[in-house]
C-alpha cells in the first residue's frame, strides 16, 4: 500500500490544499447559513439515505475509486436543506463510501482527502443552485439544478483527478477525461431523479422519497453492467499487453543468448529510459516505444559474429564495419514486429551521436528521435557502470563524468542535465525493481543423448596423416606440405616487438596447422596463468581465467612442462568466480613455451568435437613452440623497457622522454580535427626549503605524493608528467572549462589536506597555463609558452585572462603515498 511519505511534493501540497479548502468551505456554510433553518428530522433522513446509498458504488476502471449513488442524495439534501447541512451530509455519505463493503480499507490520506475535497464540490454547488441569474431564467429552478449537478461534478472529479496527475505525472486533462468524464451522464440522470423526488416530497411528505429508491436502483444496475463489460474489455486488453510485454522480453532473451549483457542491464536501461521520459512529458506511445526498444535496441547484434560482439578491446576496421550493421538489422527485425508504437526508428537511431558523428545516418541533433537520445545515454551510463567478465564495473559517478563530458558531441545536452541531476534517484529506483526477466540456461550440461540419430561425423585434421601402406611418394608430399606450413607459422614472427600483434599475427598462423574452434595464449605472471590472447568459442568465459600453476588443464602443463592431447576443457572454468559456467568445448591441446629454459606461457587449442585432436597436432605445436616462446620473451621485454623507458621512476608519472612526444601526437592530432588542447605546467613553491630541513626521503615523499594527487585529479585522458625536478606538466585534452576544473581541484587539494611526511613543510604551487593553438603550434612552444606565465605566477600576479594562476601558501596536500 502506498504511504503518504511515498507521494511527490506536488501531490503532498496539492492534497494539503484540498484538505484546508474543504475545512474552510464547511466554515463557511456553517457561517452563512445556520443549521437551524433546517429540520433535524429530515437532516437525519437524509443522512441516514446517503449512508445507505453508499454502499450502491461502481469500481471505476482504471484507477483507485469508487462512484456512489449517495451523490442523488447529496443533491436532495442541497434542495430540501441548508448548505451546513448537505455539507454534513455529503461528507457522512463520503465516509460510508470509504469503509462500508470495501475490499480494501483505505489510507488515512485518502480518507481525509475525499472527506474535504466533498465540501468544496457541495459549496461551489450551492452557489450556482442559487444563483440570482440562474433563478430569473423563468425554468423552476430547474436550469439552476442542472448547472449545480454540473459544477458538483467537475470541482468533485477534478479534485481527485488533480492528485491522480500530481501522483503519477500525467497530465490532470487527460487523467479527467479517462477515468472520469464518462460518468457526466449519470450525473445529470442523479440531478433529475433528485428534482423529481424533492417536489415529490414537497407536496407529498417524506413517503414520496421511498419512489426515488426504484429508478435511483435503475441506475445504479445499469452503470455496473456497463462499467463490468469495460473492465472485461480492459482486462482483455491487459492480457494482450501483458503478452506483447512477454514477446518484447523473449526477443530481450534472444539478445541475451548472442551477447553477455544481464537481464539485469536491460532492465535497469528501461527504468532509467522510463523516468527520463516521463519528466521529457513523452506520450503515452512515445513511452511504450522507449520502454520496448531499451529491452530490444542491441537485437541486430544476432547478425554479428560472437567473436566481435563480445571482444574486450579495440575493433579492427574491419570488425567496426561489421558491428555497425546492428542498429540496421535490430530495426529490419522490429519492423517486421509491427508495433503499434514507433519502436524500429529508437533502435535504428541508438548509437546516432548529437553532433552527427554517429551511424548508420549521421543524423545531428534534433533529427534523432527523442527516445534514441535518452537510450543511447542511458545504456552508455549503465554499461560503464556494470561489471564485465572481462572489465570490473567503473564507479558511478565516473562514468556519469564520461557520459558528462560527452555532452553536446555524442550525447543531447538536457538528457545529460537530467541524468547528472537525478543520478541518485534513478540509480536507487533501478536498484530496487530489476524486473524478472528469465536467464537462459545456456551454461548446463545436458546428459542424456550420447550421439545423434545419424552419427557422429569423422574428426578431421588440418593436415592429413598417412599410414604405412601409403605409397612413400605420398609420405613425402606430405611432409613436404607440413615443412612448408611450420615455415609459414614462424617465419616474420619477430618482425614487429608488440606483443599485441605478435599474439594476433600467432593466433592466425596456428589455425592454419591445427584445426580448432577457440586459441588462448596464456602467459605467466605472478605464478598465475593469464590470458593475453583470447579467439573463438567461449571467449568471455576463458577471458576471465587466472590459472594457477598446477591447477586446470593448462596450469598442469606449465607446471610439469608436458604437452596434454584431448584434455578436459571444463576443468579450465573452476577458476572463474561462478564455478557454475560450463563451456561447450569438448576437447583440448595445450604445450608449453619455453624460451631460455624459463617458462613464459601455454599455447592451448580448444574445439567443440570430441577428441580433436592427435599426436601430429602436438608434434607440430611442439616444433614451433620455442620459436614462439622465443618471439613472446622478446616482445614482453620491449613492452617492459618502453614503459619503464616513458616512466618517472621516483613518481611513477610519465617521464619528459614521453611528453614531447605525446604532445606532438597531439598537436598532429588537433590540428587534423580542428580541436584543442591545454598544456599546464606546476611549480612547487617551498620545495626547496622543504627538502633542505627535512632530507631528500621527506623531499622524495612529498613528489611522490604530488604526482599521486594529480593524476587522481585528472581524467582518465590526460597526461601527468614530471618534467624533472618539482615541475611537473598536465596534458588536458581540451581547452575548455576542464582546465579551470582540474586547477580547481588541485587547490582544493592542497587547501584543505596535509601530507604525513614526518615535517612541518609550507608547499604551494604555481601554475602557467598555454593552449594549442593560440599559444603555439609545436611542443616547445606550448612549454615555453606555460613557463613563462607560471613564472609571472610566482612573481605574485593573480590570474589573467591569458591563463595566469597562483596559488596560496597552504600546507602540503594529503595525496595517496606510493609505495
Amino acid at each position: 500500500m502506498v504511504e503518504f511519505t511515498d507521494l511527490p511534493r506536488r501531490a503532498k501540497a496539492f492534497w494539503l490544499l484540498v484538505v484546508i479548502a474543504g475545512f474552510l468551505s464547511i466554515v463557511c456554510s456553517l457561517t452563512l447559513w445556520p443549521v437551524a433553518e433546517g429540520n433535524l428530522l429530515r437532516f437525519a433522513v437524509y443522512l441516514g439515505s446517503a449512508i445507505l446509498a453508499s454502499r450502491l458504488k461502481i469500481r471505476l476502471p482504471g484507477i483507485f475509486g469508487t462512484l456512489s449513488m449517495n451523490y442523488v442524495v447529496i443533491i436532495l439534501a442541497m434542495l430540501g436543506m441548508s448548505p451546513f447541512g448537505a455539507v454534513i451530509v455529503a461528507v457522512a455519505g463520503t465516509l460510508g463510501q470509504c469503509f462500508f463493503h470495501v475490499d480494501e480499507r483505505p489510507a488515512w490520506f485518502r480518507v481525509v482527502f475525499s472527506a474535504g475535497g466533498i465540501p468544496v464540490a457541495v459549496l461551489a454547488a450551492e452557489f450556482v443552485l442559487k444563483s440570482p441569474v440562474l433563478l430569473r431564467l423563468g425554468t423552476n429552478g430547474h436550469l439552476a439544478l442542472l448547472a449545480a449537478s454540473t459544477m458538483y461534478f467537475a470541482v468533485n472529479t477534478g479534485s481527485v483527478a488533480g492528485i491522480i496527475s500530481c501522483s503519477t505525472h500525467k497530465p490532470m486533462y487527460a487523467t479527467w477525461r479517462n477515468a472520469y468524464l464518462w460518468t457526466y451522464p449519470q450525473y445529470l440522470v442523479g440531478g433529475g431523479i433528485a428534482d423529481a423526488t424533492h417536489l415529490l416530497i414537497t407536496h407529498y411528505g417524506w413517503p414520496a422519497l421511498l419512489v426515488a429508491a426504484p429508478p435511483l436502483y435503475l441506475v445504479y444496475r445499469s452503470y455496473r453492467l456497463y462499467v463490468g463489460r469495460i473492465n472485461e474489455q480492459q482486462d482483455h486488453l491487459l492480457a494482450m499487453s501483458h503478452l506483447h510485454l512477454r514477446t518484447i522480453e523473449t526477443l530481450a532473451l534472444a539478445i541475451e543468448a548472442k551477447d553477455d549483457t544481464t537481464a539485469a542491464h536491460l532492465r535497469r536501461v528501461q527504468i532509467y529510459a522510463s523516468e527520463i521520459g516521463s519528466e521529457l512529458k513523452l506520450s503515452t506511445d512515445e513511452m511504450l516505444a522507449l520502454e520496448a526498444a531499451a529491452l530490444l535496441h542491441d537485437v541486430g547484434k544476432l547478425a554479428v559474429p560472437e567473436y566481435i560482439v563480445s571482444k574486450p578491446g579495440k575493433l579492427t576496421e574491419e570488425e567496426f564495419e561489421k558491428m555497425k550493421i546492428h542498429p540496421v538489422v535490430g530495426a529490419e527485425i522490429l519492423e517486421r514486429v509491427q508495433f503499434p508504437y514507433p519502436v524500429a526508428p529508437i533502435v535504428r537511431s541508438h548509437h546516432e551521436k548529437y553532433d552527427g558523428s554517429g551511424y548508420p545516418d549521421g543524423l545531428v541533433g534534433e533529427a534523432i528521435p527523442l527516445g534514441a537520445r535518452i537510450l543511447s545515454a542511458v545504456d552508455c551510463l549503465d554499461a560503464l557502470a556494470s561489471k564485465r567478465q572481462y572489465r570490473a564495473a567503473m564507479p558511478l559517478e565516473d562514468a556519469m563524468a564520461i557520459v558528462a563530458e560527452e555532452s553536446g558531441k555524442s550525447y543531447d545536452p538536457k538528457i545529460v542535465a537530467i541524468l547528472q541531476r537525478r543520478l541518485r534517484e534513478l540509480e536507487l529506483k533501478a536498484n530496487a525493481d530489476t524486473g524478472d526477466l528469465l536467464r537462459l540456461s545456456s551454461n548446463i550440461k545436458v546428459g542424456r543423448g550420447l550421439a545423434p540419430a545419424t552419427g557422429f561425423a569423422e574428426s578431421e585434421t588440418a593436415l592429413a596423416v598417412p599410414s604405412p601402406a601409403t605409397d612413400f611418394s605420398v609420405a613425402i608430399s606430405s611432409a613436404r606440405r607440413e615443412y612448408q606450413l611450420l615455415n609459414e607459422v614462424t617465419s616474420d614472427l619477430g618482425n614487429s616487438l608488440s606483443l599485441e600483434e605478435t599474439l594476433a599475427v600467432m593466433g592466425v598462423r596456428v589455425g592454419r596447422i591445427v584445426e580448432h574452434d577457440t586459441i588462448v595464449i596464456y602467459l605467466l605472471k605472478d605464478d598465475k596463468l593469464i590470458p593475453r590472447y583470447v579467439k573463438g568459442e567461449s571467449f568471455r568465459l576463458l577471458s576471465s581465467l587466472k590459472i594457477p600453476i598446477g591447477q586446470g588443464l593448462s596450469g598442469w602443463v606449465a607446471q610439469n612442462d608436458l604437452p596434454i592431447v584431448n584434455g578436459n576443457p571444463a576443468v579450465e572454468s573452476g577458476y572463474l568466480d561462478d564455478p557454475q559456467l560450463i563451456t561447450s568445448l569438448r576437447s583440448a591441446i595445450a604445450v608449453p613455451l619455453r624460451s631460455n629454459d624459463r617458462l613464459v606461457g601455454v599455447l592451448t587449442l580448444y574445439s567443440l568435437k570430441s577428441a580433436a585432436f592427435t599426436p601430429d597436432h602436438r608434434r607440430m605445436l611442439l616444433a614451433i613452440a620455442p620459436k614462439v616462446a622465443h618471439t613472446i620473451e622478446n616482445s614482453l621485454t620491449f613492452e617492459i623497457a618502453t614503459n619503464a623507458a616513458e616512466t618517472d621512476e621516483l613518481t611513477g608519472s610519465m617521464n619528459a622522454r614521453y611528453l614531447f612526444a605525446h604532445l606532438q601526437e597531439e598537436v598532429q592530432r588537433n590540428s587534423r580535427a580542428s580541436d584543442s588542447f591545454a598544456v599546464i605546467l606546476i611549480d612547487l613553491d617551498g620545495f626547496k626549503n622543504a627538502n633542505d630541513q627535512y632530507g631528500h626521503l621527506a623531499g622524495n615523499r612529498i613528489l611522490q605524493a604530488v604526482a599521486a594527487g594529480l593524476r587522481l585529479n585528472c581524467r582518465a585522458g590526460d597526461v601527468v608528467a614530471r618534467l624533472g625536478g618539482d615541475e611537473f606538466v598536465i596534458v588536458l585534452r581540451d581547452a575548455g572549462k576542464n582546465v579551470d576544473l582540474t586547477l580547481a581541484r588541485i587547490e582544493e587539494t592542497f587547501r584543505k589536506s596535509q601530507i604525513d611526511a614526518n615535517c612541518e613543510a609550507v608547499i604551494s604551487f604555481s601554475a602557467g597555463i598555454s593552449r594549442y593553438p593560440q599559444d603555439g603550434a609545436h611542443a616547445e612552444a606550448l612549454l615555453g609558452k606555460a613557463d613563462e606565465r607560471m613564472y609571472e605566477a610566482k612573481r605574485g600576479k593573480k590570474m589573467l585572462s591569458g591563463g595566469l594562476f597562483q596559488t596560496h601558501a597552504v600546507p602540503v596536500p594529503d595525496f595517496p603515498s606510493i609505495a
